[in-house]
């Protein structure tokens, strides 16, 4: 089984590196791949790259930094750099990408590109609760645990999961992984305004959470898993 991993964070971020040692340590596989882009891409959506050449930077075997997006990087590393590809798995991203967070998400879009390639995803997403530190072996134990879940859980061509870590510290209760319905709710739109300067003040934690949805689930402690599919 030949995985590619990747994200919007860039392929320095460290939930691309907690993302690698789950799967090198946790799932049985032939070979994982790191394509992922060269910088800071979050929010960039499904974004791809047709008008210039993209920069394909090879680190090593295991490793490409690509000078593009998240689809980017799910198309070139599936049709040019990997053969017999599985799964795509893009995260562990820092911060939530929950509801219709899903549209503008580039850690969503790494996986509904392989799945228009007819390839399996799973997108992965920490939600970051009142700007608390990630504890990453915290949400590498959340992640492990989803993933263990979802890749022995039929899904079909054309679909992807997505999924959202809870923040808990350590002690509290272990988070279930709960199947649930995206949210549909949008996600607050505040501004300041200085003049001619709008600066974008919404608060991720206070928007609607509507009960059952990933939202509701992922706000509430557990880890909410929504299958979306291509329309």
């Amino acid at each position: 089984m030949t995985l590619i991993l990747t994200n919007d964070d860039g392929v320095d971020a460290p939930g691309i590196a907690a993302l690698k040692a789950i799967v090198d340590k946790a799932i049985p596989h032939d070979d994982s791949i790191i394509v992922a882009p060269s910088g800071q891409l979050s929010g960039c959506g499904h974004q791809v790259t047709t008008n210039r050449p993209i920069l394909v930077d090879k680190r090593s075997s295991k490793e490409y930094a690509i000078g593009g997006t998240p689809a980017d990087c799910a198309r070139i590393g599936i049709t040019q750099l990997c053969q017999n590809v599985n799964w795509v798995f893009s995260g562990i991203n820092a911060g939530g990408n929950l509801g219709v967070d899903a549209y503008i998400s580039g850690t969503v879009a790494g996986v509904r590109e392989a799945a228009i390639l007819g390839i399996r995803g799973i997108a992965i997403s920490q939600y970051i609760k009142n700007s608390l530190k990630i504890d990453w072996d915290i949400t590498s134990s959340y992640a492990a645990k989803a993933l263990k879940v979802l890749l022995n859980h039929p899904i079909e061509v054309g679909s992807y999961w997505n999924v959202n870590l809870p923040h808990l510290e350590r002690g509290e209760s272990q988070p279930e992984v709960i199947f649930c319905q995206p949210s549909i709710d949008p996600i607050s739109v505040k501004y300041r305004v200085e003049g001619d300067l709008y600066y974008y003040i919404g608060e991720y934690a206070q928007r609607d959470r509507q009960s059952g949805t990933d939202v509701d689930v992922c706000f509430s402690g557990n880890i909410a898993v929504t299958k979306l599919k291509l329309q």
